[in-house]
């Protein structure tokens, strides 16, 4: 069972050891800015790279769960490079924001875009495994005849 997902799983722990790296910078930023916890306010240059750290938690849970329910449901090797986007995009999302706010834009966008379809696809794989499951209507076998 669990090779079944083992591509989800990679893109999984790559995303943690992302998330922990984004952490480590702002752990770095408070000691070059001298900024004390609790304190979430001080330099501008500390205060980027926080925002972009909580700004990335805040999305990976939605990145999580549309990457596992794509990869279950719909297709698992599309589901992981969408995956792999969505990290690129995110490490470059950081790297832009702890640099200067308006260089957060292409990789905040691209991110948003494969939220997207990570959701969309989702959305599909689930639907057709519901109707199915529960209604025997057997959407993407009908669909395969044509393509």
């Amino acid at each position: 069972m669990a090779g079944d997902a083992v591509l989800l799983a990679v893109v999984s722990v790559l995303s943690a050891c992302q998330q922990g790296y984004f952490a480590w910078q702002v752990g770095r930023a408070r000691l070059k800015c001298k900024v004390m916890p609790p304190a979430v306010t001080g330099s501008l240059d500390f205060e980027r790279v926080f925002r972009a750290q909580q700004n990335c938690v805040e999305f990976y849970p939605i990145f999580l769960i549309t990457l596992w329910m794509a990869g279950l449901y719909f297709n698992e090797v599309l589901a992981t490079c969408l995956g792999l986007v969505y990290l690129y995009s995110r490490q470059k999302y950081f790297s832009g924001y702890s640099q200067a706010a308006e260089k957060r834009l292409g990789g905040f966008q691209l991110s948003l875009c494969t939220l997207a379809l990570l959701t969309g696809l989702s959305a599909l794989g689930i639907a057709n495994s519901f109707l199915s499951e529960y209604l025997g209507l057997h959407v993407a076998k009908r669909l395969k005849r044509y393509f």
